[in-house]
């Protein structure tokens, strides 16, 4: 089981970025697609004061990060270990 979600749409280039990063660092996580899951737009408008801003990644313990670096996600993950 993956400890985060990525929300994120397929033109979003930064998504595209962090995905690239976070499979290269060998770190799982599942993937929604925001334009093809209707109902995780209201999780990322939730996330980010009511912006479709991705990408959003959601954590086990419900904390999010809006277009995170790699570090900030290494350290989070390391605070949920």
């Amino acid at each position: 089981m993956s400890t985060f979600t990525m929300y994120s749409t397929p033109w979003c280039g930064y998504c595209h970025r962090l995905k690239s990063q976070l499979d290269r660092e060998g770190i799982a996580f599942d993937m929604v697609d925001i334009e093809q899951e209707p109902s995780a737009v209201q999780i990322v408008e939730t996330a980010n004061n009511g912006n479709q801003t991705v990408p959003t990644l959601v954590y086990s313990d419900g904390s999010s990060q809006t277009n995170p670096s790699l570090a900030q996600v290494k350290e989070k993950l390391a605070s949920l270990a």
